[in-house]
This record gives C-alpha cells, structure tokens and sequence, in this order.
C-alpha cells in the first residue's frame, strides 16, 4: 500500500451513528443514549462525544451520535469495554433497537 494511503494508527477516528426512532421511542431511546454517552465521554482517548438531533429539516434519521477517538486503539479499547458493560447489565443494543421499531445505520470514518 503507498505510504500515503496507510492508517496510521494515531490518526483519530470518529464513530458516526444515525438512527431513525419513532417519535414514540424517543424519549426512552434518548434516556439509553444519553446514559451510554455519559459513560463514554469518561473514557480514555474520547476526543468529542455529541447526539444530536433533527432540527426540523425531515431526516430520515432523527438522532445522529458522533464520537470522536484519539486512535484507533482508543476507540478498540472503548468499544470492548462498553460491551463488556452492556453485558454485564444485560443489555442488548440490538435488541433493544430491534424492540422499539428504531433503524440504526453506523459507520467509522477519518478525516478527509
């Protein structure tokens, strides 16, 4: 691979989520969001950590969460301790989306 086009392990890394909820759904989903993202902001390598929400243009999606990592090991070492948590509590993300009639489109993405 060229050089310019190598990862470079210590470039950040922003972890983008939309999610389409019902307007029922929102204010548990927002509760579950805003819980997770207490706990993440609190971790090591956590740049940024918004949600955001539609501000009346029609979206398909209505919640958008943006994190940003220092590196990609940040966001490896956060991510593996956010589902370690979520299973000792039991908690299935998937599921619970899944229960609640929400549309999930995730993604990791670097700088252009």
């Amino acid at each position: 691979m060229p050089e310019s086009l190598s990862i470079n392990a210590a470039t950040p890394l922003f972890r983008v989520d939309k999610f389409a909820v019902p307007a029922g759904a929102m204010p548990a989903f927002m509760a579950q969001v805003n819980r997770i993202n207490e706990l993440v902001s609190t971790l090591p390598g956590c740049m940024q950590n918004l949600v955001l929400t539609d501000a009346g243009q029609g979206s398909d999606f209505n919640v958008v969460t943006l994190a940003e990592w220092a590196s990609d090991d940040a966001f490896t070492t956060a991510r593996a301790f956010v589902q370690q948590r979520h299973a000792a509590e039991g908690f299935d993300p998937a599921a619970y989306m899944q229960q609640l009639g929400i549309r999930a489109d995730m993604g990791l993405f670097r700088p252009a």
